[in-house]
């Protein structure tokens, strides 16, 4: 018997809380039972200074190269067998990632990433949407040593941009995550990931799945500065955007030391956290445009005030996130009847987002990196620690450090 099954790319839908989260959003009026195993899927594309090493951008080459990264997450409400916890993904041939993707289940003590961070020293200058004067009431200054001193600004971080990372070792009996440095690589050039995917192991039912939607296409980023200080950005329509979200950050150094930072955000209100720095649902998107919270698909081009640049003479390195569409699998599916009480083995969601960064005053080119892809394994990252330096040592070392803000990591 066909042991998949495809309920198909959605363009929309809103995903309800818990376990229940990952199935088909159909309405259901008798309540469904928890799967016995979740499993996500994160794609992402980025472009760019993120595609290439530093010797390579050094030689003036590389600048538009596009990677593809995958993140893997797969939560059970069944506990491991005596012995080690086992599971794999096994994705097609074509996708060039190896035969066997190893989902490593953490160690006891070993969930949660301990990180030390030396505290930035100066202010912190907040900014929003795109114009080429800054609006009313901005910048909002946030003081460094107040925050250390635990005075944190009130409504500093979206609550309705809520993150939804999935299955984690906080919320499953059995958790597993790629990548790993047990086996498999990243995808390589000329992968695709149409086609069959299947997920084996000792403490979830078998996952398969067939993949019609592939990698989002890469982004452009362009950038040139306007009469009167503003700098207007710009970038190629990326087929399947659901819609955009931009920033900047940038700094201005006294003496050698940072002083301030600046953070523009492209939304028209203050929203500057939670999932927005996440792969978003197209049903969230949609919601975001109405409020003007992530720019529309159709929108290509958005103005940086002119009082961001003049605050960060340093440095502005810009940003883009063209959040994608979402694939949702089930089984068996979900019934047709609403009243049909429902009680799916495993439910698998898929999402894409493609990401760009690029120097504001430099050459035209991609992204720096996709910061939290490769990283996407949440609290199944092995125990480390590590001490970021406040002063241009990288987004998530600044913003992680001062205000406990989604970042880089290590």
């Amino acid at each position: 018997m066909n042991r998949y099954a495809r309920i198909g790319l959605i363009s929309g839908t809103a995903l309800a809380a818990g376990w229940i989260a990952f199935g088909p959003t159909i309405a259901q009026k008798t309540a469904a039972t928890p799967p016995i195993a979740r499993y996500v899927m994160n794609v992402s594309t980025t472009t760019g200074m993120g595609g290439a090493s530093a010797i390579s951008m050094m030689m003036g080459g590389g600048a538009n190269r596009e990677t593809h990264t995958v993140a893997l997450r797969l939560g059970s409400r069944n506990a491991a067998p005596p012995g080690a916890p086992k599971a794999d993904h096994f994705p097609p041939e074509t996708a060039r990632m190896g035969k066997v993707l190893p989902l490593v289940t953490p160690s006891t003590g070993t969930s949660e990433e301990t990180t030390q961070f030396e505290r930035p020293k100066g202010r912190l200058l907040l900014y929003w949407g795109c114009g080429a004067k800054a609006g009313p009431g901005q910048p909002v200054i946030i003081d460094f040593a107040k925050v250390a001193a635990g005075q944190m600004p009130p409504n500093f971080f979206s609550t309705r941009v809520p993150v939804d990372q999935g299955p984690s070792a906080s919320n499953s009996k059995t958790f597993g995550w790629w990548p790993s440095a047990k086996g498999g690589q990243q995808p390589g050039k000329g992968s695709t990931l149409i086609g069959e995917h299947r997920v084996a192991g000792n403490y979830t039912p078998e996952i398969k799945f067939n993949l019609a939607q592939d990698y989002m296409p890469g982004i452009t980023g362009r950038s040139n500065e306007l009469p009167g200080g503003a700098t207007n950005i710009s970038w190629n329509s990326v087929t399947g955007a659901t819609g955009y979200y931009a920033w900047a950050f940038g700094a201005k150094t006294d003496g050698g030391n940072t002083g301030d930072f600046v953070w523009w955000t492209s939304s028209a209100t203050r929203e500057f956290g939670g999932g927005l720095w996440d792969w978003l649902p197209p049903e969230t998107v949609r919601r975001l445009i109405g409020e003007k919270v992530v720019m529309p698909p159709t929108q290509t081009s958005c103005t940086i005030p002119a009082e961001v640049k003049a605050a960060a003479p340093g440095f502005l390195m810009s940003s883009l996130y063209a959040y994608g569409p979402e694939a949702n699998f089930a089984y068996p599916p979900r019934p047709a009847n609403p009243a049909t009480p429902w009680k799916p083995e495993w439910t698998t969601r898929v999402r894409f987002r493609s990401t760009t960064m690029w120097m504001i005053g430099g050459p035209d080119m991609g992204d720096m990196g996709d910061m939290s892809a490769a990283d996407d394994t949440g609290e199944a990252q092995p125990k480390k620690k590590c001490k970021k330096k406040g002063g241009l040592g990288g987004l998530g070392g600044v913003l992680s450090g001062a205000l406990g803000v989604p970042g880089d990591g290590c």
